[in-house]
């Protein structure tokens, strides 16, 4: 590809999670290329150590969720138009935007209306399988060829009239070591008292609604099930708000800080109860079995029960097809009923087995052909779509 391949790709990447894709991308670019390439837009510390100059700090833009957007809404007006007029001043290649789509998809439109003829890739679908599935169409005016993490997706969006769509692999698939337990580690998970993974989520507003539900849970789990050695894995930024609130159980969790001991409780666990998101695909990869609960606030929740469409709201029972993993949201996440469904996972039995049998085929399901990568996948379209332009995608 060297000679006909861009030199110039302009990224936007909205928050953590885009910022871990988007250093990947940019070793990705580089290796496809060829030669000298010109990377540059807006990311975070992984993409800077990759040598992205971001035009501001993603912490501006790095927000989550309708209130603290409406919170925030004059910065990241602000912050849109300022990565749109950057764009089109030194029109790029090609425009790939990142994830975050209440920011990222607003700057494209912009970019669109007056660089019509620029190629615009998205790296990872908005969630129109769950709701709000009109976005799939309106996309087409703006998005170029759609870059999805799971394998259901191209065919949502082939169904709902969406753009182009290619599934080019989730950044787990390259980490399935990191999940598969060792001898010993696959012996704990059969040994007494079990281990139960206790995982209310990576953001302070969800364990602001969860963690004292998992506390009264965890009670009811030994109730029915006998003693049990609860661990609750944490990340770094909320140690402190997690260590305050589990002092107040009754029989508090060992708290596993930080990534490596979050993998090796995976690879050691009986069973969780998990908050809904990525984790859960974690969760699933490592062949635990799980439940899991979700909680909003009062006025997402109405918004969310309007438009939801999805059968479900767990990622693995969206690839499978099937909704394996039991799950209960806002009042229907009660402790009982979320300690009886745990503790039914507890022993040998036809609840527990199910999980197992039906998360042992996500490898199959989420696996790319001939060892290729998600990155490199996506490298390879991001580099075809700026070479032929918007007419050829």
């Amino acid at each position: 590809m060297t000679g006909a391949a861009p030199r110039d790709v302009f990224l936007v990447a909205g928050e953590t999670s885009g910022d871990e894709l988007g250093y990947k991308l940019m070793r990705a670019l580089r290796e496809a290329a060829g030669g000298e390439l010109r990377l540059r837009g807006v990311g975070g510390e992984a993409m800077e150590r990759e040598g992205l100059v971001s035009l501001f700090p993603q912490s501006d833009i790095a927000v989550m969720g309708f209130l603290p957007v409406v919170a925030r809404l004059p910065t990241l007006l602000r912050r849109i138009r300022e990565t749109a007029e950057a764009v089109i001043a030194d029109p790029p290649d090609v425009l790939v935007i990142i994830d975050s789509p209440d920011f990222t998809h607003r700057v494209a439109k912009r970019v669109r209306a007056r660089l019509p003829h620029l190629p615009i890739v998205n790296y990872v679908s908005p969630t129109v399988w769950a709701w709000r599935p009109g976005r799939a169409r309106k996309m087409r005016a703006y998005v170029d060829h759609l870059l999805a993490l799971l394998p259901f997706e191209p065919a949502v969006h082939a169904r709902l009239g969406g753009p182009l769509t290619t599934y080019v692999g989730h950044p787990l698939i390259e980490r399935l070591s990191d999940f598969r337990p060792s001898v010993e580690e696959a012996a704990q998970r059969a040994a007494t008292p079990p281990t139960v993974l206790l995982l209310p989520g990576s953001r302070r507003s969800e364990i602001g609604r969860l963690l004292e539900l998992f506390g009264e849970t965890a009670l009811r789990i030994e109730a029915l099930a006998g003693p049990v050695d609860f661990v609750l894995p944490a990340v770094t930024h909320l140690e402190g708000a997690i260590r305050e609130g589990v002092a107040k159980w009754a029989k508090p969790p060992r708290v596993a800080m930080g990534e490596a001991a979050k993998l090796a409780a995976f690879r050691s666990a009986r069973a969780a109860l998990a908050a809904s998101g990525t984790v859960s695909l974690e969760l699933a990869l490592a062949g635990v079995p799980m439940v899991v609960a979700y909680r909003v606030s009062k006025i997402e929740e109405t918004i969310v029960r309007a438009l939801a469409t999805a059968p479900s709201v767990v990622l693995p029972n969206l690839i499978l097809g099937e909704n394996v993993v039991p799950e209960f949201l806002q009042e229907a996440a009660s402790p009982e009923a979320l300690a009886q469904a745990v503790a039914a996972l507890l022993p040998e039995g036809a609840a527990r087995q199910a999980q197992v049998v039906a998360l042992a085929k996500l490898d199959g399901l989420m696996r790319l052909p001939n060892g290729d990568t998600p990155s490199a996948r996506a490298a390879r379209i991001v580099l075809v779509a700026a070479s032929r332009g918007r007419s050829g995608i």
